[in-house]
């Protein structure tokens, strides 16, 4: 099966709008950087609070000794302890998040638990390459944030190597219910504490992009969950 792209009309659409949307695109990404330089010194407040929703989608990827994974927006390395047990001293672990002060705090934990195969990079994860593939990715609370959600999403799809998966929380707007009426101010909220993209939806990128997508399962009325998306393997092209 192909990878699911954006077709060539809408490609030349974005190149024609020209500079406006390049640094619209800038624009975004160093205020995502200030919001998470800022918020560095505080995530570790949350971190213990959405363990649940995280090492959920986590397992879901059933990982394996010696598997190479991705974890996208890696904040302070939340998600670190978790991928390494599953992958164990033979995998590799290799993180990105654009905000210096949060790879900094990454690195932190990295050196104080001796771990030899994590590796923490300063990268856009909508344009990041590597040579080798992966065989898994993650993504906590990061995909919502960035200046371009589907380009992130099939950014993630290439890195993959075929059958690879992709494990993603995040959170967004009430999806139903009376409950919607407060969305405006979710917005809002999102908008300021996580510089969230007005303009991306997650959910209906991920299904776009990979061949597979499934929610696991959703909190606090919907605003939360996690997600697991699969790029087909070569034998089920």
């Amino acid at each position: 099966m192909e990878r699911k792209v954006r077709d060539a009309t809408e490609a030349g659409n974005s190149a024609g709008a020209g500079g406006s949307r390049r640094s619209s695109y800038e624009a975004h990404l160093e205020r995502s950087r200030r919001v998470w330089d800022r918020w560095s010194d505080y995530y570790a407040m949350s971190e213990r609070d959405l363990e649940p929703m995280r090492e959920a989608a986590i397992d879901r990827l059933a990982l394996e000794s010696g598997d190479r994974v991705l974890d996208v927006g890696c904040g302070p390395g939340v998600n670190f302890e978790r991928l390494r047990d599953a992958i164990g001293p033979e995998g590799q672990l290799v993180a990105v998040d654009y905000s210096p002060e949060m790879v900094a705090k990454a690195w932190d934990r990295v050196e104080q638990r001796g771990w030899e195969n994590v590796e923490v990079r300063r990268a856009d994860a909508t344009t990041v390459e590597f040579e080798e593939p992966f065989d898994a990715a993650v993504a906590t609370l990061s995909l919502s944030v960035m200046p371009d959600v589907r380009g992130a999403a099939e950014n993630a799809y290439g890195l993959l190597a075929p059958g690879g998966s992709f494990a993603v929380c995040d959170v967004r707007p009430v999806p139903a219910g009376p409950l919607r009426l407060a969305n405006p101010l979710l917005r809002r909220f999102f908008r300021w504490y996580a510089n969230r993209n007005p303009d991306g939806d997650v959910l209906e990128s991920l299904r776009a992009v990979f061949d597979e997508c499934a929610v696991l399962e959703t909190y606090w009325c919907g605003i939360g969950y996690a997600a697991v998306c699969r790029r087909a393997g070569s034998s089920d092209a």
